[in-house]
């Protein structure tokens, strides 16, 4: 009685008569190349045939493989069942347990178990919909791509075959053996293996972590780019900043514009508009509108140079600081101002070249070379070497004055208390009553001298080694004898803010 609602017909017969069966259009119908059965009921469709067991078809140079599938003829469509596998011929290959194909608009639906096979590429996901017009395959519920070394996690994606490129969004997570992405939205082209993200974007990796809203990754060259609100950490150093370039494998970044680099050991910032990190050589540098900030709750110092250049040791902790060309640098209790500064994290020693003028208070220091000792960030030690000389105004028309080869200056809470000149001293010295009034104005040589100060003023100088001195009454002393060679008084120059430090 089975025989009034369908027939079979033997597979062989089928093979046989296709040729005959009418495709006005044979291009472009779905066509049966083999099914171990075909069965038809006119009182479930009577456009359907049941194909069973083995089933290939075949529309438009794609072949469809399967356990059984529901072909329809007029609608030109089919519904596939068990191992479902699409082959495009060129190099695409698409696997699932369901399918649904409609041969017009060659569109696919491809569900359960699905896998989409492309070269090195696969993609595993619940339900899949691949466009042989566009050649665009997409996920709308959640999918996992695995490319040679990289992982790939996202809500939605979409994959462009001609150009071998993914677009993912939404919770996109890419991992690698040296990292783990995390976005909104990224690019992935598996020919090139270039990530492209868009949004908010975090990279983590064993040695550092990296945020920003825009850029590009070489997965593998290990080489990328960053930009919009770019942070980036490495062990104790944070780098902010527009835009940043980073070669992971030769350890080499430039950072752009709005660059704030900070050590939280060494309590550090430096701030500039463009930077260089060389990982191997141990160094990083800084310039256009270089500053660097020692950091203290008191008291910080904020420097300024035309380039700042940090160095590392091997472990990456900062070693040193150097600035040079129009370096100027304020602290409340100290300012100075030369050419070029080195300061040493380890020994916590600054050293000032070439023209160094250095304030503490109402002192004015200067030397070829200016050496400043800190301890717990307190100046307590101070050496000038080769042509030393210290100023400090009395009143408008007179200064005191003490010059000698060599100096060392003793500080207690950052406060000058005493000096040691050194060869060659001479001083010229206002001498006044205890009301204030001048007595005159004594001039001294000496080999060596000891000068005292209280609350920034001499107190008293001790004249070592053949010492000469005349008190001269100011009426008989003249402008030029009141100055010791050498003398320049740089009052105008003096950073008197944080901001002071960028004029010159």
């Amino acid at each position: 009685m089975l025989i009034s609602n369908y027939y079979r017909v033997p597979v062989i017969l089928v093979l046989f008569f296709l040729p005959f069966i009418n495709y006005a259009q044979k291009a472009k119908r779905i066509r049966l190349i083999q099914a171990n059965e075909i069965r038809y009921d006119k009182h479930f469709n009577k456009d359907i045939q049941m194909l069973i067991g083995d089933v290939i078809l075949e529309h438009d140079s794609i072949y469809l493989y399967c356990d059984s599938a529901y072909l329809n003829d007029k609608e030109n469509n089919v519904e596939a069942f068990g191992h479902v596998h699409i082959n495009t011929g060129d190099s695409l290959d698409l696997f699932g347990d369901y399918l649904f194909y409609n041969g017009i608009t060659k569109l696919a639906e491809i569900q359960d178990n699905v896998r989409l096979i492309d070269n090195t590429t696969t993609v595993n996901t619940e339900h899949l919909f691949y466009d042989r017009l566009t050649k665009i395959s997409y996920y709308l519920y959640g999918g996992k791509i695995y490319s040679k070394d990289n992982q790939l996690y996202s809500d939605k994606g979409y994959y462009y075959t001609s150009k071998k490129e993914f677009f993912f969004k939404k919770n996109v997570v890419l991992i690698n053996p040296e990292y783990t992405m995390k976005s909104d939205t990224l690019l992935y082209n598996t020919e090139t293996e270039i990530a492209y993200f868009y949004g908010p974007t975090t990279i983590h990796s064993e040695d550092n972590y990296i945020y920003c809203e825009n850029g590009w990754y070489n997965t593998r060259l290990d080489v990328s780019r960053y930009s919009k609100n770019t942070f980036f950490n490495a062990g104790d150093q944070n780098l902010s900043c527009d835009s940043l370039f980073y070669d992971q494998h030769n350890g080499f970044g430039i950072a752009y514009s709005n660059i704030t680099l900070t050590d939280t050991i060494k309590n550090i910032i430096v701030k500039g508009n463009y930077s260089e990190y060389h990982k191997e050589r141990g160094y990083s540098m800084v310039t256009d509108s270089a500053l660097a900030i020692l950091v203290d709750n008191k008291d910080s110092l904020f420097l300024h140079a035309d380039t700042i250049q940090a160095t590392f040791d091997s472990a990456q902790s900062l070693k040193s600081l150097y600035a040079y060309y129009h370096t100027k640098f304020f602290r409340n209790d100290i300012q100075g101002m030369c050419d070029s500064l080195f300061y040493h994290f380890t020994d916590s020693i600054l050293t000032m070249y070439n023209e160094p003028v250095l304030w503490t208070e109402e002192n004015q220091l200067t030397a070829d070379t200016i050496k400043i000792y800190f301890e717990n960030q307190q100046v307590v030690q101070m050496t000038m070497h080769n042509s030393s000389f210290i100023i400090s105004k009395d009143d408008s028309v007179n200064f005191n004055q003490i010059k000698g080869v060599n100096m060392i200056a003793y500080f207690a809470k950052n406060q000058l208390y005493k000096i040691m000149v050194d060869a060659n001293s001479e001083t010229i010295y206002v001498v006044r009553e205890d009301d204030g009034s001048m007595i005159g104005i004594n001039k001294a040589v000496s080999g060596h001298m000891w000068v005292m100060l209280a609350d920034s003023k001499v107190k008293k100088i001790i004249y070592i080694d053949h010492p000469t001195a005349t008190l001269f009454p100011e009426k008989d002393i003249t402008k030029d004898d009141r100055r010791l060679k050498g003398f320049y008084w740089h009052e105008g120059k003096r950073p008197i803010n944080k901001i002071d430090i960028f004029r010159w």
